[in-house]
């Protein structure tokens, strides 16, 4: 799985976070931190968790009425990341107990993470992608303010362009474009020659396979053609592990982004890029605390030293014993499964930097389980205590769930082998396949008011039905796709997608049918649910005749 890639299918919306257990807890102080940063004294998070201390109700999130989960997913946003490491913790509450000016701090970090990294520069962002941001800016802008406080209006700007290979499109870019920029994608190296121009400020790239060593347009084939024309590329390399010194700066790229919150383990909110001093010179100005596009994504001075420390952290970690850590966690979960007949697991384990995680893979026939795993994994993720994994239809006929250990406390796996075993042991009747008969044809032009979180937008829906089976199009305010689904008794359900270059959008439609109106819910993943009204369109379309003309015209 690569960084950052939207998952098709998932049981949940995208899940995630990193949690070590005690074996990858440093006490050792860093090298570069002052006399008051004294990780011996922080509290070991080494507790084994239990079902009792997991459920219990003095839980900060409980109190708001929120229930936490076990992450075996991996480290997504949308669950908060990872768990920063003591030493992190450590270092930015020592942050929070001084004022410092911002500039100053930039500078003192900057070189320390050239120097801990073996990069030109380093800088700490609010975020990755806010570090795509200002990257971007800087290389629009090349450190003058009066185009920084222009953006995005970058008209009259002699650089406006950012070249893209169409494998690198990706729900991150929006931070790139953010910044107003014209996006050029190109697929091959004739395509890149001929893109490249006096407006092009940057190649942003994304680490995924079509960028790898060996690929006809790899990163190093990139820069072969960029360099000679002073062209930078920044390259994404968010969920990636940390190398020293970047694989990537070595393979050509100018400036490499991470998440702090992924496998460095630091702060959630922080990113790290490192790189050119020039260009992380005129994104830090491009960024909070200074007043421009980039006031929007402020990180503070505890994020900032923060972000240092998971650095300092990384290169003293025993990543093999982590590692080895995980493994053996999987193996827990995959013993306890194996004890059900006609259960089968498998470890994957990964070759790339992205998300460098084992996975482990447990599938099973779901006309003998009469379940699937999208239905074991939606259990385990909606009942305490709550689980999230991932599932999978295999192309054998089998179903499947998938699980991440790296994220977990030391004990959660045991809670987690015995949630799996309880749920997909359970004895389950035969499904039954018969579809209940339609209450009415559906059939036809529908107007559709889709009732947002604050406005109302006009859709409509051709619809096409065939006994329980529907098929047509769904039309939005920007665009028309195809939509399907069925309808028994009164119960429609319906799907449509919107397919865009790094961005994808499912409206999944559940009403019922009263007379000539459809009414419901719809479910839209990580942009999370609307309503909808339907009313059949009964005007009857204008009649006229054709006349096909005889010959060619006498008159234009």
């Amino acid at each position: 799985m690569k960084r950052r890639n939207v998952l098709k299918q998932l049981a949940m919306i995208p899940l995630a976070g990193t949690i070590l257990g005690k074996e990858s807890v440093l006490a050792e102080t860093p090298k570069g931190f002052s006399a008051n940063f004294n990780p011996s004294k922080v509290t070991q998070t080494n507790e084994v968790s239990t079902v009792a201390s997991f459920m219990a109700a003095d839980n900060i999130f409980r109190s708001i009425g929120v229930e936490p989960l076990i992450n075996c997913r991996g480290a997504y946003t949308i669950i908060g990341g990872c768990l920063e490491l003591p030493p992190v913790r450590e270092a930015m509450e020592a942050a929070s107990h001084n004022f410092v000016q911002y500039d100053e701090l930039a500078a003192g970090i900057g070189q320390r993470l050239a120097d801990l990294t073996k990069s030109e520069w380093g800088m700490v962002s609010a975020g990755c992608a806010a570090g795509m941001k200002h990257i971007t800016a800087a290389c629009v802008t090349g450190g003058d303010p009066e185009k920084l406080i222009r953006i995005p209006d970058l008209s009259g700007f002699d650089k406006n362009e950012v070249i893209i290979p169409l494998y690198s499109r990706n729900t991150y870019d929006h931070s790139i474009r953010n910044i107003g920029v014209k996006i050029v994608h190109v697929t091959n190296v004739a395509e890149l020659e001929k893109a490249i121009n006096p407006k092009t400020a940057m190649i942003y790239v994304n680490a995924v396979n079509g960028s790898f060593t060996g690929q006809p347009f790899s990163l190093e084939v990139i820069a072969g053609v960029a360099k000679p024309k002073n062209i930078p590329i920044l390259i994404d390399a968010a969920a990636e592990n940390l190398t020293i010194p970047s694989v990537h700066i070595k393979r050509g790229a100018d400036v490499v982004a991470y998440s702090g919150g992924k496998a460095i383990r630091g702060p959630q909110c922080a990113g790290l890029m490192l790189g050119r001093k020039d260009i992380l010179e005129s994104a830090w100005q491009s960024s909070s605390p200074h007043h421009g596009p980039g006031r929007d994504n402020k990180v503070g001075r505890e994020e900032m030293i923060g972000m240092m420390a998971a650095v300092e952290t990384w290169i003293k970690r025993d990543h093999d014993a982590e590692y080895k850590s995980w493994l053996t966690r999987l193996n827990t979960i995959a013993k306890k499964a194996l004890t059900i007949e006609g259960v089968k697991t498998s470890i994957i384990e990964p070759e790339e930097l992205s998300n460098k995680h084992p996975t482990l893979w447990i599938s099973w026939d779901p006309a003998k389980f009469n379940v699937t795993g999208y239905e074991i994994a939606e259990e385990l993720g909606s009942t305490k205590p709550r689980v999230a994994i991932g599932s999978k239809d295999q192309t054998d006929g089998t179903t499947s769930i998938d699980l991440v250990s790296s994220h977990m406390k030391e004990g959660e796996d045991t809670i987690v082998a015995e949630r799996v075993y309880e749920i997909l042991n359970r004895k389950r009747s035969p499904k039954s396949t018969a579809m209940a008969a339609p209450s009415g044809n559906i059939g036809g032009q529908w107007d559709v008011d889709v009732q947002f979180f604050s406005s109302t937008i006009k859709h409509s829906f051709n619809i096409q039905q065939d006994g329980n089976w529907i098929n047509g199009s769904h039309k939005s305010q920007f665009d028309e796709r195809s939509i399907g689904g069925t309808i028994e008794g009164n119960q429609v359900k319906l799907s449509s997608t919107i397919s865009k270059p790094g961005d994808q959008i499912t409206f999944y439609f559940s009403g019922n049918l009263t007379g000539d109106s459809i009414s419901g819910d719809i479910h839209m993943g990580e942009y999370r649910t609307a309503k909808f009204t339907a009313v059949r369109n009964t005007t009857k379309p204008a009649r006229r005749k054709v006349l096909v003309p005889k010959g060619p015209p006498l008159a234009t």
